[in-house]
């Protein structure tokens, strides 16, 4: 058995404007910074196996900070062009709104610099990724980056691998929806929307037949059926106590030259979900269930 934690990226300066971001680059924010370091001092006292991560700033930056906390020998980071956030094409910066004009096509509203919420997931906007295509990427990095180490972790008999993923909202929801659809037991009924900042999912992959110490052996194009388990979804402990800063520093983006104003304490443990208060606004379909008038 394996574990596995995918874990979103801190606050980013877009995601305190109304705009749509996907791979929009932008870095985090002061206060995300100290989320991402609060998050990495969670979790250095948990071994990680080896770290993935999206490319872009503000899943790097806070890769970088969780990696940074752990103990030597400190984890290999992967960078993993699979984990981005999902492709807004001609919307990226622009900002968004949560219903259509339904006097007007979407081509209408897009002709016009105005790009709504879309509720179908084959819809995208001009040059960038449906949900369904964010799902097909999402389910390609399970089988590239997640399912080797479950096969090899079976193979050797080991369960002492723990790999991390640090993404996007959007993104993991669609990695952690192809995991569970492996389950050999069936598939509950759930939706795996609601990340705030920093706050992380973990899943548990085991290889049905396997046994702690002992090895197993099979071919690679006969492999044995998975029993995946959703242990834990949207925890956020560990920014609990952490407040945003005042005059407006909170909001800058993160500069590694400036001094450290604050000291970094997890919080305790929430028992049930909570609104997103640290959500992204640019990512309108990305933490709230939004329903079509």
């Amino acid at each position: 058995m394996i574990t596995v934690t995918f874990i979103r990226h801190g606050e980013s300066t877009d995601n305190l404007r109304s705009v749509w971001a996907g791979w929009s680059d932008s870095p985090l924010s002061n206060h995300g910074m100290n989320q991402a370091r609060a998050l990495g001092e969670s979790f250095a006292d948990t071994h990680l196996t080896i770290i993935y991560t999206s490319p872009l700033k503000r899943a790097h930056m806070t890769a970088t900070a969780l990696r940074d906390a752990q103990s030597e020998p400190k984890p290999t980071l992967v960078i993993s062009p699979l984990l981005r956030e999902q492709h807004f094409g001609a919307a990226e910066g622009r900002a968004w709104s949560i219903r259509q004009d339904p006097n007007r096509t979407l081509e209408e509203h897009f002709a016009n610099d105005q790009y709504p919420v879309l509720y179908d997931r084959s819809q995208r906007f001009p040059g960038g990724e449906s949900l369904d295509d964010l799902a097909a990427r999402a389910n390609e990095a399970i089988c590239q980056l997640v399912l080797p180490h479950a096969f090899q972790a079976a193979r050797i008999g080991t369960q002492d691998v723990h790999i991390a993923l640090v993404s996007h909202g959007l993104c993991i929801s669609e990695m952690v929806a192809a995991l569970v659809k492996r389950n050999h037991g069936g598939i509950p009924d759930t939706s795996y929307r609601g990340l705030r900042n920093t706050a992380w999912a973990r899943v548990t992959i085991q290889v049905k037949g396997e046994r702690a110490g002992e090895a197993m052996g099979f071919n690679e194009d006969d492999c044995p059926p998975l029993l995946v388990k959703v242990t834990d979804f949207n925890r956020h402990d560990h920014i609990n106590s952490i407040k945003r800063q005042k005059g407006g520093i909170g909001r800058s983006a993160y500069d590694p030259k400036q001094q450290d104003i604050r000291d970094f304490f997890g919080g305790t443990a929430v028992k049930e979900s909570v609104e997103a208060l640290e959500r992204s606004e640019s990512n309108a379909a990305d933490e709230v269930v939004l329903e079509k008038n």
